[in-house]
């Protein structure tokens, strides 16, 4: 997931104190051992941009899918470049003419240095209940999960409603641009689906009071770079002038710094407040309920907006990230440029956006420019037939859950969907506490019974939407 924030949970500010769910090892079935052997295979594959295996790990993901009796012209290896070959993989619906129904995962990762790992990151290691590895939370269980349940669905002779469409993307990491955004035109049925599934995105924790939240994404923030630059004429530092282009700057971000963004909701993030409100106690349920009433402003507000991770779901934000100053140690600077950040709320214009950062900086002198334009991500409406599956199978696999729906604050593949008018939710179905979430990190793991439940989660999930029209 790129500009990750994994399992960002709205379910308040006592998620951070929970209690940890134990990973327990269970003695695995034939199902379990065949997916393994698919995970340990993928993980084992390089794919970061430093070791530029992802068209392997394509290659060998179809392999799997056409040994288990799909058609070979049911599943396609393409790209753009020969270093970046994704796989679109159909199974073939009763109704060839209905929309289809995607199932989404990435085969990228981000790099990882074995000198920082306390053993080789492409090595699948397991231990006290844990996989350990680059990329097993992000995103190679998921896709895992998806080649063992369609492999077992082509072996089985499982027919759906309609065509069921596994797509694998080689750059969700970086830029999706041979990946997720190429697919959609190279194959542009996929913009017809009815909507799509995503397993990298929300997930399964249990709150400090014991209670378990299945997370449903249905709505992403939009992510938008702009660059802040003040120039000088600049001269010698032995005569310094008033006017410093480094001060400028400084004194601009000094006003971003206590700057915040209005207050803004839409259906997702109403509804997670309102769900997570009864699973807390006292003053935070209380706050959380407030807000899933649509209040702006007020006490418990301002309670909300003092923890960062749900003050990025109140409203947009933006955060200087980079700085670049001066041309010489002894000449004043002749520019000064901020990198600054914005994730912005679902439907929130970004000339709104821009203009807002230019009222904060309130200095002519300076340049707001919009360095990367943002891709819109409209939330996805809880659909009552797939929200409902959710519900009753989370009951069943962790029982007395409740699903909450989210909105995440990074950005996965189902953007680019969302923005072509599919509706997309993400229900990848591991369990894991926020204090175990190492993706992109050191020693990034995923609980060993946590990922064979997922996959039989998503069995019964697809069976359960596809088993008729």
């Amino acid at each position: 997931m790129r500009h990750r924030l994994r399992l960002a949970s709205i379910v308040g500010l006592s998620l951070t104190l929970a209690t940890r769910v134990a990973a327990q090892p269970a003695t695995p079935s034939a199902e379990d051992r065949a997916h393994r052997a698919i995970f340990e295979e993928l993980v084992q594959i390089d794919s970061s941009p430093a070791g530029g295996g992802v068209s392997r790990a394509a290659a060998a993901m179809a392999r799997h899918l056409r040994d288990a009796g799909l058609p070979s012209d049911a599943v396609v290896i393409d790209g753009p470049s020969p270093t970046c070959h994704n796989v679109v993989a159909t199974l073939a619906g009763r109704d060839r003419q209905a929309p289809p129904i995607l199932l989404l995962a990435h085969l990228d990762v981000v790099n990882a240095r074995r000198e920082d790992w306390k053993a080789d990151p492409f090595v699948l290691r397991e231990s006290g209940g844990w996989f350990y590895g680059r990329g097993v939370l992000d995103n190679k269980a998921g896709a895992s999960v998806l080649v063992a349940s369609m492999a077992d669905w082509a072996r089985g002779g499982f027919a759906p409603a309609r065509d069921l469409v596994v797509v694998l993307t080689c750059d969700e990491e970086t830029d999706a641009t041979q990946g997720m955004q190429w697919v959609l035109t190279r194959f542009p049925r996929l913009k017809t689906a009815e909507y799509a599934l995503n397993t990298d995105a929300g997930g399964v924790m249990k709150t400090a009071a014991g209670r378990v939240v299945f997370g449903a994404q249905a709505a992403e923030k939009v992510y938008a770079t702009f660059t802040l630059t003040a120039t000088n004429p600049g001269g010698h530092s032995s005569a310094p002038r008033p006017d410093n282009a480094i001060y400028a700057l400084a004194s601009a971000l000094q006003r971003l710094a206590v700057f915040r963004f209005p207050i803004g909701y839409n259906d997702v993030t109403r509804a997670s407040f309102a769900r997570g409100a009864p699973l807390e106690t006292g003053p935070v349920g209380e706050d959380m309920a407030a807000a899933g009433r649509g209040e702006t402003s007020g006490a418990a507000i301002e309670r909300l907006s003092a923890a960062p991770h749900l003050n990025a779901q109140l409203r947009t934000t933006c955060v200087a990230t980079m700085l670049s100053a001066g041309h010489a140690e002894n000449a004043l600077p002749q520019s000064a440029t901020a990198t600054i950040n914005c994730r912005i709320l679902p439907g929130e214009a970004i000339d709104a956006v821009r203009r807002q950062l230019v009222d904060v900086v309130a200095d002519p002198a300076l340049a707001v420019t919009l360095t990367l334009p943002p891709v819109p991500s409209p939330p996805t409406p809880l659909r009552a037939d797939v929200m409902r599956v959710v519900e009753r199978l989370s009951a069943e696999f962790w029982p007395g859950s409740v699903v909450v729906p989210e909105m995440s604050n990074g950005a996965t593949d189902g953007l680019y969907l969302r923005n072509a008018g599919v509706p997309v939710y993400g229900v990848s179905a591991l369990q894991l506490q926020p204090e175990d979430d190492f993706a992109h990190g050191l020693d990034e793991r995923v609980p060993v019974a946590s990922l064979y439940r997922a996959r039989a989660f998503w069995d019964r999930l697809v069976r359960s939407l596809t088993a008729a029209r």
